[in-house]
């Protein structure tokens, strides 16, 4: 559950506790101490969504954080997202209550910005949108300075983009992203920024190729490039495979070939299992992998991604679930050693770890 009102008095203990709680799940493991990473205590999170609730003629933005049947909780602002956002949220909600088209069956707002200070709004609706609609959410664009989308049924429309822009600094230089609304992109501007330098520092003397799965929209895909001859990232989106490739252009960098592969469909192509027309222009003796990067969702790795992974001689691995990660460093450990550990506190006031493993062959 998100912490609606943090208390930034109480984050170093909460954060004391995580650290504990992490130390004793990586303890069967012998790990080195761990590096913490920890998020400031406000204005951490670049994401936020909120149910509209209708009342009389006004509305609210609203949470159900109580059982089933309790009512919302109204929010009029939200410390633990971006100083944009809570900027925003009034100006927005004000513009709504005056406008009968914009508001009317409007069931939910989500709120996308960035550490540049870009923003988008999504909007989702229990009616059609037409023209009418189209015409007042233009000037809501322009009067608030951000992008504008509105869903409803088997319908988006999007007035003028899809996306925000995104630069993170990692080893004094800028990489640039394009953000899709509705994709994942990490949702602590300022940890992910950490995540980026961690791993990085982690590759800086590698050598040879880089193999990703789980690529995204090449977060990591674009810092780490520069530390590898060629690197080959595969994910299962064609969304965040065509942001990636986007992004790679944006920045200039020519060593990366994107792949829309899932993780098990990587697994039987390095094992020669079986061909991939989505491998015909690539071919994979070509590349001299030393490295792979992981960052599975929270299941983790799959028996068959385990085991072709512990081919690779350097294991770089972030996880958003330490226990799940666990379950995979059991098989792991046995032929690779940890080298550096690291917690990231992604989500402040929440049980929720996120972690990076750095893995070498024993």
């Amino acid at each position: 559950m998100i912490a609606i009102k943090p208390d930034p008095a109480q984050y170093p203990l909460q954060l004391q506790e995580k650290e504990a709680e992490f130390k004793a799940i990586m303890a069967p493991f012998d790990p080195p101490q761990a590096e913490v990473f920890q998020s400031p205590p406000l204005h951490y999170r670049l994401r936020a969504e909120f149910k509209i609730w209708h009342q009389d003629d006004d509305l609210h933005y609203a949470v159900f954080d109580g059982g089933r049947g309790q009512p919302p909780t109204f929010v009029e602002d939200f410390p633990s997202a971006s100083t944009l956002i809570n900027d925003t949220m009034p100006r927005l909600r004000s513009i709504l209550r005056s406008s009968p088209i914009l508001r009317r069956k409007l069931l939910q707002v989500e709120f996308l910005s960035t550490l540049k200070g870009e923003m988008l709004t999504t909007r989702i609706y229990h009616k059609p949108l037409d023209d009418e609609w189209a015409t007042e959410a233009r000037q809501l664009e322009e009067q608030l300075d951000m992008a504008v989308i509105g869903r409803s049924r088997k319908q988006k429309c999007v007035l003028s983009r899809d996306y925000v822009n995104e630069t993170f600094r990692v080893q004094e230089r800028d990489f640039h992203y394009r953000q899709l609304e509705g994709c994942f992109s990490q949702p602590n501007g300022v940890i992910c920024q950490q995540m980026l330098e961690w791993a990085c520092a982690v590759a800086e003397k590698s050598e040879g190729d880089l193999l990703e799965l789980y690529c995204g929209n090449g977060n990591f895909t674009l810092p780490l490039s520069r530390h590898f001859g060629k690197v080959l990232a595969t994910e299962i989106s064609k969304a965040l495979i065509r942001a990636a490739q986007a992004n790679c252009d944006t920045n200039d960098i020519n060593n990366i070939h994107f792949v829309r592969m899932a993780a098990e469909e990587v697994s039987a192509a390095m094992a020669g299992v079986r061909d991939f027309r989505r491998l015909e222009h690539i071919n994979l003796n070509d590349y001299a992998f030393s490295t792979v990067f992981v960052d599975p969702p929270r299941a983790g790795l799959d028996e068959k991604t385990v085991a072709m992974v512990q081919g690779f001689d350097n294991i770089i691995y972030i996880s958003c679930n330490p226990h799940t990660l666990a379950d995979n460093l059991h098989t792991l450990t046995q032929s690779h050693r940890i080298q550096r550990l690291a917690l990231f506190d992604q989500f402040p006031y929440t049980d929720h770890m996120e972690c990076g493993v750095y893995l070498q062959r024993r």
